[in-house]
């Protein structure tokens, strides 16, 4: 019990160390800015880790519960008098009811179907958010009110970063529990053959079911903290292009690891800030620098180094 217990914690703990390691070399309120993006980022990842690296379903469609997390905030408070967490618990709610209703026919396919499926409702949510400008404000977004707990305004890029590094740990924690739970044994199951699983006793269905409803309330609580961060959100967030991005990101941190996760949102965020100042060439160098990544380390950045030092210890 103690080893197992040990094992849910390690992973937090190593993040929390890093969140609070970090904090003594941030030299301005913009680093600090672009590590809250970071754990914002590896917060979704996270979620969509749990089912493309664990649970092996495919999603081209998260970033449409990321947006519908990220316009609760932006709608709710001014149109129903909600406060802003209020209203991040509700679209975590409201997201978690659409992915179970979405869920139950479209986790039925497989392979390049699912993939599909799930990339038509990430362009319908994305669709929809552009074309109610009544409500959401249209492809030019609209405000998001500012966060304030007992009179007190949430404010600054250090009290964001800590307040996304909490998050980050938060989830990082819950991600680990489940992974370490007969529901994660399910889902490792599940990854390597839906037929052995089956066979075993394991309500495949539900399964698949109950991981894809987690994912997307990882989106939505992700989207909801960055929507607060900026005070202004766009449908951007929902779009194809954000979708491949998270999928990238799990992708080259390394399916079915959670520090994984963390350091693919890191390489897709911070890459393009450091690259910046080779304008025309910066999209160029960035594709450059995956290619190399997955060539070099082709089972993601986190479990490729683990296994390279593995092997080392085995020798």
């Amino acid at each position: 019990m103690g080893k197992l217990l040990s094992h849910r914690l390690a992973v937090p703990v190593v993040i929390a160390l890093l969140v609070v390691a970090l904090s003594f070399a941030m030299p301005s309120n913009f680093y600090y800015r672009v590590a809250a993006l970071v754990w914002i980022s590896a917060l979704a990842v996270i979620g969509l880790n749990l089912l493309m690296g664990y649970a092996g379903q495919v999603s081209l469609g998260h970033a449409g519960f990321f947006g519908i997390g990220a316009y609760a905030v932006a709608v709710l408070p001014p149109q129903f008098g909600l406060h802003p967490l209020v209203a991040a618990l509700a679209g975590a709610v409201a997201t978690a009811a659409i992915a179970f209703l979405v869920g139950r026919p479209i986790l039925r396919l497989k392979g390049h179907y699912l993939a599909v499926a799930t990339l038509g409702f990430g362009i319908l949510i994305a669709m929809t958010i552009s074309n109610e400008a009544w409500l959401t404000g249209g492809p030019d977004g609209m405000p998001v009110e500012r966060l304030t707990v007992f009179g007190w305004r949430v404010r600054g890029a250090d009290t964001w970063y800590w307040i996304s590094g909490g998050l980050l740990v938060i989830g990082a924690w819950i991600a680990c529990n489940l992974v370490a739970s007969p529901t994660g044994r399910a889902l490792r199951a599940l990854h390597d053959s839906e037929v052995a699983a089956r066979v075993a006793g394991i309500d495949v269905a539900r399964a698949k079911l109950t991981v894809f409803v987690i994912s997307a309330v990882y989106a939505s609580v992700a989207g909801s903290t960055l929507a607060l961060v900026n005070g202004f959100v766009t449908p951007d967030k929902a779009n194809f292009l954000h979708s491949i991005e998270l999928v990238t990101m799990v992708v080259l941190g390394g399916m079915g690891s959670i520090l994984g996760s963390v350091a693919g949102a890191a390489i897709l965020v911070v890459l393009p800030q450091a690259l910046t100042g080779f304008h025309d060439y910066e999209h160029m160098i960035l594709g450059l620098i995956m290619m190399v990544i997955m060539i070099v380390l082709r089972a993601g950045i986190v479990p490729s180094i683990a296994a390279f030092f593995q092997g080392r210890r085995n020798k």
